[in-house]
């Protein structure tokens, strides 16, 4: 079951906060009333979190595995390839 953020539409009551999470299904209607004070709240858009492998990510095996080029600064304008097809310094104008 995901966990949905309110907000109070009004002023909140010193014991909710502005914001409050809860455990919904995905199928239970939106919350129109704070369970802890009562007051009228809609659901928020919140953000969500991701689990990083550390075997994924940006890495340069990884970004070569998968048909990627990187570069990295090497100063002055210049970049050095790291993995991947293409020139091994390019210049930037």
């Amino acid at each position: 079951m995901p966990i949905y953020e309110y907000e109070h539409d009004r002023e909140h009551c010193g014991e909710c906060g502005e914001r409050f999470e809860i455990l919904q299904g995905m199928n239970e209607p939106p919350l129109t009333r704070c369970p802890a004070c009562g007051q009228p709240c809609h659901r928020v858009p919140s953000t969500f979190a991701t689990i990083r492998n550390e075997k994924a990510g940006l890495s340069p095996r990884n970004l070569e595995r998968h048909g990627f080029t990187q570069y990295r600064r090497a100063g002055d304008g210049y970049y050095e390839k790291t993995c991947g097809k293409g020139p091994r310094v390019i210049k930037g104008d």
